[in-house]
């Protein structure tokens, strides 16, 4: 089995409003994803949260649960259940469910000693939440990952076209890269740099930001996610996202049922 070995896409309306994307979280601890998939019949469970605050502004999940399965070769079936909260410094504040967020990555490209590895990666942000938690309509990303890997070190990124199904609200174009280094067996540490054009009207999300991340394996089933960063033109003056990992295969799954249901 896999352990975590790349970083956060685009996540829900609300983490999108959050992260300055409407679309979903993806490659965590960052927000620019990767093209590799859970490998067939494994798993990966998160609880995550993030969090950002604009212009005094705070808003994100506490926490939200992200639900990764390797359904078959190159294929990864992929659903975030968020709860959310938006905390204004001049009015009420909301906490509740948020915006359903459904995909599938598919890796079509394997990487070879010239070509990097590179997959699509739909989601879809179904309108779950309420009006403050949530967008209020459908919207999707939809994006192409590649990535390339020498010794220690691994370069992933991409752009996608983001798609709002409400009128009023324009598209948005997205796009990101990541420079990771495995610095020690168990530790990861990269850095990554993303855009994102102006996702609707009446939310000022147009920009570039950053973020530094690691992701640190406890075991071969445990891992602790966590990024920090900001917009470098933007309105988020600060953004963090921090996560437990369990990832598990078939073989787990069976014998936890086999213990609670003996013949």
């Amino acid at each position: 089995m896999r352990t975590k070995k790349h970083f956060l896409i685009p996540a829900l309306a609300l983490i999108a409003s959050v992260m300055m994307i409407e679309s979903a979280m993806a490659g965590p601890p960052f927000i620019t994803d990767d093209p590799e998939p859970v490998d067939f019949h494994d798993w990966e469970f998160y609880i995550a949260s993030i969090n950002a605050d604009s212009h005094g502004d705070w808003s994100g999940t506490a926490p939200h649960f992200e639900l990764n399965y390797g359904v078959a070769p190159d294929l990864q079936l992929h659903m975030i259940a968020p709860l959310g909260y938006d905390a204004p410094s001049s009015s009420a504040s909301h906490y509740g469910f948020a915006d359903l967020e459904l995909g599938a990555k598919y890796r079509f490209l394997h990487e070879t000693n010239w070509w990097p590895q590179v997959g699509a990666f739909p989601l879809l942000e179904t309108p779950t939440g309420t009006r403050e938690l949530g967008s209020g309509h459908l919207t999707a990303f939809l994006p192409v990952w590649a990535q390339k890997s020498w010794g220690t070190w691994t370069l992933y990124g991409g752009a996608g076209y983001g798609i709002n199904s409400f009128s009023g609200h324009g598209n948005w174009e997205f796009g990101g890269a990541v420079l990771q280094d495995q610095v020690l067996t168990n530790v990861l540490v990269g850095i990554e740099v993303y855009h994102q054009t102006l996702a609707q009207t009446d939310f000022p999300n147009e920009g570039t930001g950053f973020n530094i991340g690691t992701v640190i394996d406890l075991t071969e089933n445990h891992h602790l996610l966590f990024s920090v960063g900001r917009s470098i033109d933007g309105p988020t003056s600060f953004q963090c996202y921090v996560a437990y990992q369990f990832t598990f295969d078939n073989s787990l799954w069976h014998f936890w049922s086999s213990s609670r249901h003996p013949d």
